[in-house]
This record gives C-alpha cells, structure tokens and sequence, in this order.
C-alpha cells in the first residue's frame, strides 16, 4: 500500500502560495492508518525507547497508537495553560509569530531516551522546540518520527543530530 495516495493535496491552506499536505484520508482509511503505525512501529521496535513524546494535537494521532504498541509511556506536549500540573516550558519562534509548548516537570524521568513524533515535518521548528522541551525536562532524544517529511524545506536540518524518520517524503 503507497501511503503517499493517502495525503491530499490542498492548495492556497491556510494562505494564498501554500500547498497543504493533508493527513485526514490517511485517517479516514484503517487499513493505511493502521500500516503507518505498524511501520513506524517496526522501525524502532529494538531500539531503545523509554517514552513516547508529541506535540498537540495531530502528532498525538501518532504517537498514542505506537506508544501502545512500544508500551512505552506518552507524554502529551501542550500549549499553556491545558497542563494541570507544574510544568517545564519553552517559548520558541514561528514563520508568522512565536508559541510556547509545555510538559509535566515529572513527565519525562531524568535520562529517558525520548521519541517524538509528529504528522509532519516541514521547517522543522515545532519538533526542534519538542527536542529541546524534552532536554530541559532531562531527557535524552532519542529520535524525531513522521508521517510526512516536505524535504524541500530542509527541516531535518534543524534536528541535527537527532535521527530522523519519515515515512513519506515528498520532494
């Protein structure tokens, strides 16, 4: 099954120029949807995960089936404020503005090797942000996972030298 025919197309979203890959078929399909968590399942399997990390909200979509699988905890990065307990946080920059991700002071054990994951991978500055949340937090990233990666964008780039994973990578 090509997963790539599961991502449509949209364009000029959310602004005139853009062309947004759109995830929602994917999700609409078991069968695809179940054959991307099972392949990023197998990719980290044998490695070592202690915790499974993600960015609100389409990054959850992800995260939560394969931590299942992995039975590794998952730890949800959020905006402020949706949180109850203490949290670490980290303020970082956008394209168009700033945002701020947060996470539990005891939602990461001191020296756990982290997996973040995410629906997609375009300038590489939200999951960059979750690496370094997951770091303040005393974690340890093990590697950045994605449904989608824009290559074009070079958004791996700012992940060095985290490893990253894609399982769909559009030129």
């Amino acid at each position: 099954m090509d997963l790539a025919n599961y991502i449509r197309d949209i364009p000029d979203f959310p602004k005139p120029g853009i062309l947004f890959k759109d995830i929602t078929p994917l999700l609409a399909e078991p069968q695809a949807f179940r054959q991307a968590i099972q392949l990023m399942h197998q990719h980290y399997r044998n490695q070592q995960i202690d915790t499974v990390a993600a960015a609100e909200a389409r990054g959850v979509l992800f995260a939560a089936p394969l931590a299942v699988l992995l039975e590794r905890p998952l730890v949800p990065l959020r905006k402020p404020g949706k949180l109850p307990y203490r949290t670490h946080a980290l303020q970082y920059d956008l394209e168009y503005g700033s945002a701020e991700l947060q996470v539990h002071i005891d939602g990461v054990a001191p020296g756990a090797r982290v997996l973040l994951v995410d629906d997609l991978l375009a300038t590489g500055g939200t999951m960059q942000a979750g690496c370094r949340l997951i770091e303040k937090a005393g974690g340890r990233v093990a590697g950045c996972a994605f449904l989608v990666e824009l290559m074009f964008l070079k958004g791996r780039d700012k992940l060095h030298p985290h490893e990253v994973y894609s399982l769909i990578q559009f030129s």
